[in-house]
């Protein structure tokens, strides 16, 4: 059966595959609509099982909550780029995402990705996006915050999201929360809850390096116990200058507003993830070698 532009229109509108995939499925299949759909859909998840080794540490940060704010969650999806990172039918499949995350109850990856989306799972979604983007496309993890008392949420560039559970306060004060967080990425609420290893290690740090002075005694004492003191504010929510207003600390503004932080989340793109680094020079001198 000879393949018109009519039938590989229809399939492109049905699967959102690439006209020359369409194509070449309708090729395959005789004309049949149907097995073509099914071809693509296989073509599909042999495309993502390929590529599913490269690196993919690029992608968006997407949040979803609910309208009273009681529950709110985050999600990495990861792809190769850039470029794919800001394309419409990714930032799409972030929101949906996103948005069955929250639907869901589950609180793992393979569970959400099980879930419905437009007549499919969202797993086949992927796949089907990988195979009409070319890139490595991964639903990396996700942060959920449910019954809190007051949430403030924030996405910094589609790269940086972070969410704060906030006791008392408004919802201003919680997004503002959000995005100090964001800015200047605390490692704790407050100095109660740096590890006991984590203070003794700086504090035999700052011995070692004040010890090279050649000060006395009691002396070195006031200058390891000063910059811990300017340690802690710095690794601290709480000891940080609020970075809206550098004359008062996130501790002076909370009691300002009544306000308590009872927990936060952070989550940035690609972090942990070993980026592959090309060099442009070697690229072509192997591509003149090889040519």
């Amino acid at each position: 059966m000879a393949v018109t532009a009519s039938m590989v229109k229809e399939l492109r509108e049905r699967t959102g595959a690439g006209m020359m995939e369409c194509k070449k499925a309708l090729v395959e299949t005789d004309g049949d609509l149907d097995a073509a759909v099914e071809f693509l859909r296989k073509s599909g998840l042999a495309q993502a099982d390929k590529k599913a080794s490269r690196i993919a540490a690029d992608g968006r940060i997407a949040l979803a909550s609910k309208e009273d704010r009681s529950e709110v969650v985050m999600v990495e999806i990861n792809c190769e780029t850039d470029f794919v990172a800001k394309d419409a039918n990714f930032l799409a499949f972030t929101d949906a995402v996103a948005s069955n995350a929250l639907a869901a109850s589950a609180d793992d990856v393979e569970a959400i990705m099980a879930t419905e989306f437009d007549g499919t799972s969202l797993e086949s979604a992927r796949q089907a996006l990988v195979t009409k983007i070319g890139e490595n496309i991964q639903v990396r993890r996700m942060a959920r915050m449910t019954g809190c008392n007051n949430v403030g949420a924030y996405i910094h560039g589609g790269h940086i999201g972070v969410m704060v559970d906030l006791e008392g306060g408004g919802e201003e004060l919680a997004r503002d929360i959000a995005m100090h967080i964001a800015a200047l990425n605390p490692a704790f609420i407050d100095v109660d809850d740096v590890p006991a290893d984590v203070l003794e290690k700086e504090k035999q740090f700052l011995i070692s390096q004040a010890a090279d002075s050649g000060k006395p005694a009691d002396i070195i004492e006031k200058m390891v116990s000063g910059r811990m003191r300017k340690h802690l504010s710095t690794i601290t929510l709480l000891g940080q200058d609020f970075v809206k207003d550098g004359d008062i600390t996130v501790a002076k503004l909370l009691k300002q507003n009544d306000a308590k932080v009872k927990s936060f989340t952070r989550l940035v793109v690609g972090e942990g993830i070993e980026k592959k680094v090309d060099n442009f020079a070697d690229e072509v001198m192997q591509q003149v070698k090889g040519g």
